[in-house]
């Protein structure tokens, strides 16, 4: 994966058939794309009719281009009143639009209402998948940026139809390979269809080979026929036990933590249509590690694009759509100091992150900095508490406050949860693990060895009601700075492991004022009366979060992705000092694992956050010492 993509260049000159000259052919049929979209696409797979009466149904699309199937398959689904609850449109583009070339292929076109509705929503184009909502999170557009050959195998999904689509395979032959068929055969759900409007005989052979039934039908336009298809492999293929739904019928859910997490969980659960009930020990939402009065979102990058950097791009982006989506108030915008790196060495990804030397971060941030920074325009600063109540308000979640669970228990139809005394609390087909560190004992109950991975981290926050400097922009490095809109600013956050204290010190008040006052290049540290807030964190030794279900004691295999887990149960925690960036993604993680629906994330990142990869590692290791 990179985080760099390289755009399409768009040759517009024959405004009915817009072409591609890097490979010499046009994005569609000169007689029309929605036509020709409507009869090879959505008429080859049986559209509208098979997706009615479904709850989810999901298209896999191997060439976004001008993004005209989408359009004219988002349409379709609009207009059919017995429709599927949800549809997913997952599409693959290696050379995406910008979005100016997107606004010009869509100017003047009969969907200009859904053409405008996706330009809003197009995102950075930067490496990996984005989940694109639309109709309140009914459609979801996950369109991934990158090669297919390289995307198609870190999809974890079941496709219901599929659009094959891209430029001929004289012009582009690895869209059309043994190779990249054979991936879709492993997505493909059982009866999924697929419709082309090409008839190569080698795609046809290679179709054949991967288990479907292919056969040609009337074609559009000039093309006399047209390829259409049905996955009827002579063996089902198994799908491995690690990727199989943890719920997949519920329509009821448990969680557990009014927080950053517990809130994105209900929300993300609720667009799948899951009646949720939200628990906490304490009086209020977000009152534990949510509660401080304000808190940075933003994405990270590194030179080889690693998992750190692309779990934290793909969670600032959803971060950002989610505020949006919520109207959740923020600070726009955010600068983190460079220390290494010279501004030409920094990478720039628009949209995204850009690098800015020390006179342009200077000016942004209001004081005199002393060296390159990354901007990143769709980072900032938001209050956690709003983001919260936001989050469970759209999620119409039930609230049970003052409730503390003490123990969970399988039972036949999913879990019941009871407290201290034995008191049955609830029962639930699916439960969520959403808190932070007070958790412990309950994940200690349920898997001693996953707490072991887990520390908790103390962390103070100062503020500074009166203060020399206040950022334009939230600024973060050694430490950060948000502006209080009053005058003042929170500055922070010191980090002390296994630490209970709850009381303000001064020594850390100290510590943060003098990260502040290098920030700011202030010649002095400022001196102010006690004030601030203690919270603690929960980390993992990676620093990722840990999102996914949970393996019985003995069913540990090899990999993650064939390891089987207990039906139910999902954790989402150690959000660590990042619950505001990662929640969203998180939610929508917890969701899709929850009940099937397409990941948002690729096979290997699901692996980076998978709460047992840590004891993974120690078996290996044990198995080495061997």
């Amino acid at each position: 994966m990179s985080l760099i993509v390289t755009p399409a260049e768009v040759d517009f000159s024959d405004p009915s058939a817009p072409a591609s000259p890097a490979y010499g052919d046009v994005y569609h049929a000169r007689a029309g794309a929605l036509a020709q979209s409507r009869h090879v696409f959505l008429g080859g797979n049986g559209l509208p009719e098979r997706w009615r009466g479904r709850d989810r149904f999901v298209v896999l699309e191997t060439g976004f281009g001008l993004g005209n199937n989408f359009l004219a398959t988002w349409d379709a689904w609009r207009q059919d009143p017995a429709r599927s609850r949800r549809l997913v449109f997952v599409s693959i583009e290696k050379h995406p639009l910008r979005r100016e070339d997107l606004a010009r292929a869509h100017a003047g076109q009969p969907l200009a209402d859904l053409a405008a509705q996706l330009l809003a929503a197009w995102p950075p184009l930067t490496g990996g998948l984005h989940s694109l909502g639309f109709d309140g999170g009914r459609v979801e557009l996950l369109l991934g940026l990158g090669d297919a050959r390289d995307l198609l195998r870190e999809l974890v999904l079941q496709a219901d139809a599929f659009h094959l689509d891209g430029f001929a395979p004289s012009r582009n032959p690895e869209l059309w390979d043994d190779y990249l068929i054979k991936n879709l055969a492993r997505l493909a759900a059982p009866e999924a269809t697929a419709a082309t409007w090409s008839i190569s005989r080698p795609m046809r052979r290679a179709m054949n080979t991967a288990g479907f039934e292919v056969s040609l039908a009337p074609g559009f336009a000039n093309k006399p026929e047209m390829t259409v298809a049905r996955f009827a492999p002579r063996h089902q293929p198994q799908r491995p036990a690690g990727r199989e739904p943890l719920a997949p019928q519920a329509r009821e859910a448990v969680i557990l933590g009014a927080g950053l997490a517990g809130a994105a969980c209900a929300w993300a659960l609720a667009r799948e249509g899951v009646s949720c009930t939200v628990l906490d020990a304490l009086p209020g939402p977000a009152q534990a590690s949510s509660g401080n009065p304000a808190g940075l979102f933003h994405g990270t990058v590194n030179p080889d694009d690693g998992p750190h950097a692309r779990f934290n791009r793909a969670a600032a982006l959803a971060t950002r759509a989610a505020l949006g989506d919520l109207g959740v108030a923020c600070q726009g915008g955010l600068l983190r100091l460079e220390t290494r790196l010279q501004v030409a060495d920094m990478q720039h990804a628009p949209g995204y992150v850009e690098p800015l030397d020390a006179a342009q971060a200077s000016a942004l941030a209001g004081t005199a900095l002393h060296g390159p920074a990354w901007f990143y325009p769709g980072g900032g600063a938001v209050s956690p508490g709003d983001y919260v109540r936001a989050l469970l308000a759209a999620s119409g979640a039930r609230l049970q406050l003052g409730c503390q669970v003490a123990h969970l228990a399988p039972t036949g139809e999913g879990w019941q949860l009871t407290d201290a005394a034995g008191h049955v609390l609830h029962h639930a087909p699916l439960v969520v693990l959403a808190g932070g560190h007070a958790q412990l004992p309950l994940i200690r109950g349920l898997a001693g060895d996953l707490a072991a991975d887990l520390a908790v981290q103390r962390g103070q926050l100062s503020h500074l009601a009166s203060a020399p400097w206040c950022p334009r922009v939230p600024l973060a490095g050694d430490g950060y700075a948000i502006a209080d809109g009053r005058g003042g600013v929170w500055c922070g956050a010191t980090t002390q492991d296994d630490d209970p204290d709850p009381t303000l010190r001064d020594s850390d008040q100290q510590e943060n004022f003098t990260r502040y006052a290098r920030l700011a290049g202030l010649p002095q540290v400022p001196q102010a009366p006690l004030a601030g807030r203690v919270g603690w964190r929960l980390m993992t030794p990676d620093r990722l979060p840990m999102i996914g279900g949970i393996t019985a004691a003995d069913g540990l295999a090899a990999q993650l992705r064939l390891s089987p887990r207990r039906p139910g149960l999902v954790m989402c925690t150690a959000l660590g000092s990042r619950g505001i960036s990662w929640a969203a993604l998180a939610g929508q993680l917890v969701a899709a694992l929850a009940l099937g629906s397409p990941r948002p994330l690729e096979a290997d990142l699901l692996d980076a956050v998978d709460p047992m990869r840590f004891h993974l590692r120690r078996a290996r290791r044990g198995k080495g010492a061997e």
